[in-house]
């Protein structure tokens, strides 16, 4: 699975236990109708990836979906969700006007100056 979009922020590696479990989140806003705010988590030698990405940036992130089982102390089971990112790589913006060429602007084009408005053409309109 994937996720695309712009990053919104870019979290600083947390270090858990006593076995040193490492953990960085990053957050990626969709850019559709409805922009989301996903939190993705890297996890142990996968919070590297993030250290050339910043705010503003558009990405592209693949991911697995975890989840697990807890039982409070009361013995009520709950259930937890998370995103997990595994690769992450930089999209360049998407040209607004697909594959045809840039159109030069108008002040490229110099204006004509040797119109005579006596002379007429023959348009039939």
């Amino acid at each position: 699975m994937e996720v695309q979009g712009r990053i919104k922020m870019v979290g600083e590696t947390q270090t858990f236990g006593s076995n040193g479990f490492r953990k960085r989140e990053v957050v990626v806003t969709t850019e559709e109708q409805y922009p989301q705010h996903i939190m993705v988590e890297f996890v142990q030698d996968k919070t590297e990836l993030l250290n050339n990405f910043k705010e503003g940036q558009q990405v592209k992130i693949n991911i697995n979906l975890r989840g697990r089982e807890w039982v409070n102390p009361q013995g009520e089971t709950k259930y937890f969700n998370s995103i997990q990112g595994w690769r992450i790589e930089a999209l360049q913006p998407a040209a607004a006007s697909g594959d045809m060429p840039p159109v030069p602007p108008t002040e490229a084009f110099e204006p004509m100056s040797d119109l005579n408005e006596d002379d007429h053409d023959d348009l039939p309109f």
